[in-house]
């Protein structure tokens, strides 16, 4: 159990940490528009 709770929290930062990495990028125009919106991605990509 501790297992899995240490993996799914390392999941959830890492999406945290692609969602503002994707905003970071987008305010510095370093990409017009993403296809990484929340809620458009599928989620079996990883």
């Amino acid at each position: 159990m501790r297992e899995l709770q240490r993996i799914l929290g390392k999941k959830t930062m890492e999406a945290e940490i692609l969602k503002e990495a994707v905003e970071i990028a987008r305010s510095r125009k370093w990409i017009a528009h993403s296809p990484l919106l929340p809620g458009t991605t599928s989620e079996s990509s990883h």
